[in-house]
């Protein structure tokens, strides 16, 4: 069965968990597969709105599904601005999640993983009361 390389967006303390998942954009581009999923941690649900948003949504769904070969051709399929798309994807590729590919004077956006988790509780140190049946 083959390895799924899975991206983990949470909300909480980040602990450099975004560090974790640039590395993981560097082993996969590597062709190494990931053993547990690359985390973006975001310190509250603002900050993630603020980068998951419907935008977002499409930039990455045309990246996984087109397979665009640059920026400009990415704004093209969305119907949007170059200049603001190639913003979100500048600030996609900081946060560890797309990678750029350079492709001759284009940068062609990738996003490296098989599946994008978003669980904004999956690090909240304040829920500690235990699971009822």
């Amino acid at each position: 069965m083959p390895t799924t390389n899975v991206l983990l967006v949470t909300i909480g303390v980040a602990d450099g968990l975004s560090k974790e998942g640039r590395e993981a954009i560097r082993t996969l581009r590597g062709g190494e597969s990931v053993d547990r999923p690359a985390t973006v941690t975001f310190a509250n649900e603002r900050q993630l709105s603020d980068v998951f948003n419907e935008r977002t949504y499409a930039l990455l769904r045309v990246i996984r599904d087109e397979d665009p070969e640059s920026i400009r051709e990415t704004a093209r399929v969305v119907g949007r601005d170059v200049k603001n798309v190639h913003e979100e994807l500048t600030t996609l590729e900081a946060l560890g999640i797309i990678r750029f590919d350079d492709d001759g004077r284009s940068k062609r956006p990738v996003f490296p993983y098989d599946d994008l988790i978003i669980s904004p509780f999956a690090h909240d140190s304040s829920d500690s009361a235990p699971a009822a049946p």
